[in-house]
C-alpha cells in the first residue's frame, strides 16, 4: 500500500464525508436537538475562542484523521462486504466510542445515554452518513489498492 496514496484519499474521502454530514446536523439544530456539542468544545482547548471558519477546518481535519482507519479496515474487507454497509457500521462506532464515551469523560459531561434518545438518535444519524458516504465514495481507491494483513505483507495465497 502506498502510504502518499492512502493519506490522499483519506483527505479527500473524510471531506466528503465531514461535508455530508453537515446538512443533516443544520436541520437537527434547526429541529432544536443537540449536534456538534463537542467541536467548539475541542476548539476551545485547542484555539482558545475559536471563530466558525477555525472549527470548520477543524471540522474537516477531524473527518481526514476519522476517515484513515475506515480506508483501511475497506481495503482489509474489499470484496466480501458492502463498502456502504461496512461505512454506516463504523460510523455507528465512531460514535459509541467518540461521541458516546470518550468525549464525554474527557471533558467531564454526562453520556448521551444519561440524557436520553433525543441526544442520541441526531448524532448516531450524522455519524452513520459520515462513514457510509466514506464507504460509498472511497470505492476506486479501495478496488486499486492490494490488500494487506500489516504494513505493505500481502495476504498469503492472495494475488491482489
Amino acid at each position: 500500500m502506498e502510504y502518499i496514496k492512502l493519506l490522499k484519499e483519506s483527505v479527500r474521502s473524510g471531506t466528503i464525508g465531514a461535508l455530508a454530514m453537515m446538512p443533516f446536523g443544520l436541520l437537527f439544530r434547526f429541529l432544536d436537538l443537540r449536534v456538534g456539542y463537542y467541536g467548539p468544545k475541542l476548539g476551545a482547548l485547542l484555539f482558545g475562542d475559536p471563530n466558525r471558519f477555525v472549527l470548520f477546518l477543524q471540522h474537516l481535519v477531524l473527518g481526514w484523521i476519522s476517515a484513515l482507519p475506515l480506508l483501511l479496515i475497506l481495503v482489509r474487507l474489499r470484496r466480501t462486504v458492502n463498502p456502504v454497509a461496512v461505512g454506516a457500521a463504523y460510523g455507528f462506532a465512531y460514535y459509541i466510542l467518540m461521541n458516546s464515551f470518550a468525549l464525554p469523560l474527557f471533558f467531564g459531561d454526562p453520556t448521551p445515554w444519561q440524557l436520553g434518545f433525543s441526544y442520541i438518535y441526531p448524532s448516531v444519524i450524522i455519524h452513520l452518513i459520515f462513514g457510509a458516504s466514506i464507504g460509498l465514495t472511497s470505492r476506486r481507491f479501495v478496488a486499486n489498492e492490494p490488500r494487506v494483513c500489516f504494513g505493505n505483507q500481502r495476504l498469503p495465497g492472495r494475488r491482489d
